[in-house]
C-alpha cells in the first residue's frame, strides 16, 4: 500500500521462512514484481504460486491479468478457463475473456460472451466491458440506451458507478455523433468531478477523468494540465501496471484537442510496454476515440499487427 516494494519483498521473504508451503508469499511477490515492471519475475512467481495452490481463483485471475498485460493472450485465456472450470460462468472472468478478445480484435467472440449482459447485470466491471464492446462495434445508440437504463434503475448503484455511467455516456454520445449532447452531459458532470478532485487532489483517476471532460468541452489547456498531473501523481516508474494508463489518457486528450503528433508518439511507446488494459493495434483500429488520428500515416502504421 505504501509502494515500498523493496521492504515488502524483504518482509515476504521472512514470511516465506515461516510458511514455506503457503501460496500467499509467491502470489504477493508476483504482484509486487509486476508493479515494479519486473515482468519475467512476476510470471515465474505466478508459476510457483499456482503449483502450490492450483485451484485458487484469485491467484488464477491475477495470473491471467499478468499474461494479458504482457499481451500473451492465449496464455491469459487458458488461465481464465481454469477459473471457469472451478466457478462456471463467473461473470467477471467471462468479462476478462471478453476484454482479451476485444484486444485481439475478435469482436465477434467478445460479443458472444457478453450477449446476456443488460441493465440488470450486477457487476459494474461486466457492464463497463459491455459498454466498451458496443462502442468498439460502433453500436453507439445501443450503448447510450444501456447506460441510460442503468442510470434509471430503481435499485442502488455504487457511488463509483453513479459517477462513471454519466462519464461513459459522454463518450457514447460522441461516438453516436451527438456532439452537442456529449458537451451538455460533460457540462453537467463537471461540477461533481471538480468537487471530487478538490476532496482528493492526489487521486490520479479523478484527475484523468476531469482531463477528458475538459477535452470534450474544448478546454485544451485545462485538459492537458489535468492529464499531465495524473501522470505526475502515478508515474509509470512508480507503478508499471497502472501508470502507463495515465499516459494513454494523455494521448486521448491530445488526440481530442488536436495535438496529433504528441498523441502518436505516446501511442508508439505504449504499444511497446506491458500494462493493465494495454493498447493493441486492434484496439487502435477499432476504438472511435482514435478516429481523429486515422488520416495520419504514422498512426496507420501503429495499427498494423507486427509479424511474429
Amino acid at each position: 500500500m505504501l509502494r515500498d516494494y523493496e521492504l515488502a519483498k524483504a518482509t515476504f521473504g521472512r514470511v516465506r521462512e515461516l510458511l514455506p508451503g503457503s501460496s500467499t508469499v509467491p502470489g504477493a511477490l508476483a504482484l509486487t514484481a509486476r508493479r515494479q515492471g519486473h515482468w519475467d519475475d512476476s510470471v515465474a512467481y505466478w508459476e510457483q504460486t499456482l503449483a502450490l495452490d492450483p485451484r485458487n481463483t484469485r491467484w488464477l485471475a491475477e495470473a491471467a491479468g499478468t499474461y494479458s498485460y504482457l499481451r500473451q493472450f492465449p496464455a491469459a485465456l487458458k488461465t481464465c478457463d481454469r477459473v471457469l472450470d472451478i466457478v462456471p460462468n463467473d461473470p467477471d472472468t467471462v468479462a476478462s475473456e471478453a476484454k482479451i478478445y476485444q484486444a485481439e480484435g475478435n469482436l465477434e467472440q467478445a460479443g458472444k460472451l457478453l450477449a446476456g449482459v443488460n441493465a440488470q447485470t450486477h457487476s459494474f466491471n461486466v457492464i463497463s466491458t459491455k459498454i466498451n464492446q458496443l462502442i468498439l462495434e460502433r453500436h453507439c445508440d445501443e450503448a447510450i440506451r444501456l447506460i441510460q437504463s442503468r442510470l434509471t434503475e430503481s435499485r442502488d448503484l455504487s457511488d463509483i458507478e453513479k459517477l462513471f455511467n454519466p462519464f461513459f455516456l459522454v463518450f457514447a454520445q460522441e461516438c453516436a455523433g451527438d456532439i452537442a449532447g456529449a458537451r451538455a452531459t460533460a457540462q453537467q458532470l463537471l461540477p461533481s468531478l471538480e468537487t471530487l478532485v478538490k476532496k482528493d487532489p492526489d487521486n490520479p483517476n479523478f484527475a484523468a477523468a476531469l482531463s477528458l471532460i475538459h477535452a470534450v468541452l474544448g478546454e485544451k489547456d485545462a485538459a492537458t494540465k489535468e492529464a499531465e498531473r495524473a501522470i505526475t501523481l502515478l508515474p509509470s516508474a512508480k507503478d508499471a501496471v497502472d501508470g502507463p494508463g495515465f499516459e494513454e489518457n494523455l494521448a486521448s486528450v491530445e488526440a481530442m484537442v488536436g495535438d496529433k503528433s504528441r498523441a502518436i508518439l505516446t501511442l508508439k511507446r505504449l504499444l511497446e510496454i506491458p500494462y493493465s488494459n494495454c493498447l493493441t493495434p486492434a484496439l487502435l483500429r477499432l476504438d472511435p476515440k482514435w478516429d481523429s488520428l486515422r488520416g495520419d500515416p504514422r498512426f496507420q502504421k501503429l495499427c498494423e499487427e507486427k509479424k511474429q
